[in-house]
């Protein structure tokens, strides 16, 4: 089961989703164009042996995916651009 983490804005006009813990992705379940909603998952980083999903914030488009699945990641690192 994996636990679910709403991620958050790096500043409040920034659109880039960070994840709040270092880890590896496990996936990006959203692409390069694709609209999203408020809530949605749209990636999942492991830590410490379990999947922590990150959530949107906000409803919008992905304009960059800055990650690829596999990748080691800091706490803190924007994985996605929402706008």
């Amino acid at each position: 089961m994996a636990a679910r983490v709403e991620a958050s804005l790096a500043a409040p006009m920034a659109a880039s989703i960070a994840t709040p813990m270092p880890g590896r992705v496990a996936k990006l379940l959203v692409r390069l164009g694709d609209q999203v909603a408020a809530g949605q998952a749209v990636a999942a980083v492991e830590a410490m042996k379990m999947e922590n999903e990150l959530c949107s914030p906000r409803a919008g488009r992905v304009t960059a995916v800055l990650v690829d699945k596999g990748d080691h990641v800091e706490a803190g690192q924007a994985l996605l651009v929402i706008a």
